[in-house]
């Protein structure tokens, strides 16, 4: 008989880590929930466009999701009046995606329903935890950014 697993003693944080994931998706689904016809994969999306206008092919890179599976959601979402699409002068063959006027007012009002879910939630966590809570996502966050750009990298 093999001897007993010895526990992994990460295995603590992934769980703490598992169960806000939970409650941070559920923040995320409860901010879109009146944005008619926006699904949280779309919102992404709209997120992305947000920082700056893109070309498909990096759309869908960022996103890591084929460029047929963003095409789909660009389709939906130009559909709704929250992407417009550009042919460059320059070169016919780009086409440059960006959000609309109703596009970043989306965003926007997605993100404030959001921050202030998370301003009732990071409220009821004591003070004196507060920036040890901080600290701990800034860590996971980068953490995260390293993790995801060494797997591009590599």
């Amino acid at each position: 008989m093999p001897p007993p697993a010895r526990p992994d003693p990460l295995d603590p944080v992934v769980d703490a880590v598992l169960a806000s994931s939970r409650a941070l998706v559920a923040v995320s689904a409860r901010s879109i929930a009146d944005t008619t016809g926006v699904t949280l994969p779309q919102y992404r999306l709209l997120v992305v466009l947000a920082d700056r206008p893109r070309t498909l092919t990096e759309l869908a890179a960022q996103l890591d999701v084929a460029p047929s599976t963003a095409l789909r959601m660009v389709d939906r979402l130009e559909s709704a009046g929250l992407v417009d699409r550009t042919v460059r002068p320059e070169n016919r063959r780009e086409t440059r995606l960006s959000l609309t006027d109703e596009g970043r007012r989306t965003v926007d009002t997605v993100t404030e329903r959001r921050r202030r879910d998370l301003r009732t939630v990071v409220a009821l966590i004591p003070d004196e935890e507060r920036a040890g809570v901080a600290r701990a996502m800034a860590a996971f966050a980068a953490a995260a950014d390293r993790a995801w750009t060494a797997s591009e990298e590599g």
